[in-house]
């Protein structure tokens, strides 16, 4: 399986080098160059494989030539051996309605990042340690990303990783959880600007060959590629306890970075029965109007009781918009250089019809968000946190809307416990959540961290000073 760029000047590449490029040459986003496709009986066949198992088997076509299906499967079971649930991501069945809610939650750092950045750290070790290199990572987060690469990478003596988080503008937990990471190689940076000017500066730190030559820069953001890899699993995992292949299912997917609900869709393409996605939008909701109108218009972002959706750049619906453009990657370029300059694009009304009859879109604004984590409890007698309760409604939209039929299950996604937003959960339900055992003393922890100015050359100076040799 070889690699190409969004923007159609990059590869195609092996497996092994997107990985450790991360963002293609181009500035684009790499995909393979063609989708692996099981049949509905070798879907039928994955139930009675293990979690690990059904990695190994789903990730297997995407590392063709490189990694084996065995020593995927090895490097799975690695991964997820100290996750607290048996199933790995385990599902709820709510009520009689057809709704069904997937935790993601059971792994290190409480969040559904952990799946993808426990498997990547591993990958990383084989790709690095093949090569006899070293690697720099430079990450931004909302929230969630920064904990778990964190988490994932630290101690790791052949990478260094630099996680870029908007000051002020992710919640206590979150920051306490990247910022008392007190590994060598491990630094958290809290740069004065929002995710988005995070998420800029390591596209801008990509694009600069020269520094990213030096210092050997990799990504572990959802722009790599193998970020997303992971994901793909649990779509399969959750639709196969449902009924799947032999019935088709729905998944809403509370959406910032539109990694998570891409990563559906590949599952999608590889053959997995799925009859509607649903975008699950906070307060900035530039994804539900680009689903409603077809414009796609950044306005700035808005501080919300979700911060790990408080983003106006979904740097993954690029590869959407890649697919549905026929895979035209000068199309593809235009439109995003339209977009980098004026904050503005649209699409014709033929790629929107056929980006609609696979998505829907609904929006959450915090006192929404506050009233569905409150109707949870009450109805379902379920403690859910903000990004799960914005997914959540989605689900119970559409369902209403009859946009999902009442035979078909919605699955929700759950990203995070509800502890990494306890606040908020109280204010809704009247009770603070509790960490977990493991993270019990997640407060009183010691903190290091620096603050940095949202300048690009400040963030490259501080790189080249504090990276290992």
């Amino acid at each position: 399986m070889d690699y190409i760029s969004t923007r159609g000047s990059d590869g195609p590449l092996s497996y092994e080098k997107a990985l450790l490029n991360g963002l293609a040459r181009d500035g684009g986003l790499y995909l393979p160059t063609s989708w692996p496709k099981f049949t509905k009986s070798e879907i039928a066949d994955m139930k009675h494989l293990s979690y690990a198992e059904l990695a190994g088997r789903i990730m297997a076509p995407f590392t063709d030539g490189i990694l084996s299906e065995a020593e995927l499967t090895e490097m799975a079971a690695d991964a997820y051996c100290e996750f607290t649930h048996k199933d790995v991501a385990p599902l709820t069945s709510l009520s009689d309605d057809n709704l069904h809610i997937l935790e993601l939650f059971s792994g290190p750092t409480i969040a559904f990042k952990d799946y993808a950045m426990q498997f990547l750290s591993r990958a990383f070790d084989k790709a690095l340690t093949k090569a006899g290199k070293r690697a720099v990572i430079l990450g931004a987060t909302s929230g969630d990303t920064g904990s778990a690469a964190l988490e994932a990478f630290k101690g790791r003596e052949a990478v260094d990783v630099f996680i870029l988080f908007p000051e002020g503008r992710v919640s206590p937990v979150q920051q306490k959880q990247m910022t008392s990471v007190m590994a060598d190689g491990a630094h958290a940076i809290a740069v004065k600007g929002d995710f988005d000017d995070c998420q800029a500066l390591v596209k801008s730190a990509f694009n600069d060959g020269t520094f990213r030559d030096e210092v050997g820069l990799s990504a572990v953001n959802s722009i790599n590629w193998a970020r997303l890899m992971p994901q793909i699993v649990y779509y399969f995992a959750s639709a196969l306890r449902v009924g799947a292949p032999d019935k088709s299912v729905a998944f809403s997917v509370p959406t910032g970075n539109f990694g998570n609900v891409f990563a559906g869709w590949v599952a999608k393409q590889m053959g997995l029965p799925i009859e509607k996605f649903i975008v699950a939008s906070n307060r900035n909701d530039i994804l539900t109007r680009f689903f409603e109108s077809g414009e796609m218009r950044r306005d700035g972002v808005t501080p919300s009781l979700s911060p790990s959706m408080d983003i106006q750049v979904s740097s993954n619906f690029e590869r959407l918009l890649f697919e549905m453009l026929d895979r035209d990657g000068a199309k593809t370029a235009q439109l995003m250089a339209d977009f980098a300059t004026t904050g503005l694009f649209d699409v014709a009304p033929s790629v929107m019809d056929k980006m609609k009859s696979e998505f829907s879109a609904y929006r959450l604004d915090d006192d929404g968000t506050l009233a569905e984590i409150s109707y949870m409890k009450s109805t379902y007698n379920m403690v859910i946190d903000p990004h799960s309760a914005v997914g959540f409604y989605g689900a119970r939209m559409a369902r209403a809307d009859k946009l999902v039929g009442d035979d078909t299950p919605i699955i929700a996604l759950a990203c995070a416990h509800p502890a990494k937003f306890p606040d908020a959960v109280e204010k809704a339900t009247g009770t603070y959540p509790d960490l977990p055992a493991h993270l019990s003393d997640l407060m009183g922890r010691e903190e290091r961290f620096d603050v940095l100015e949202n300048d690009l050359g400040d963030i490259q100076s501080y790189l080249k000073t504090k990276r290992r040799r």
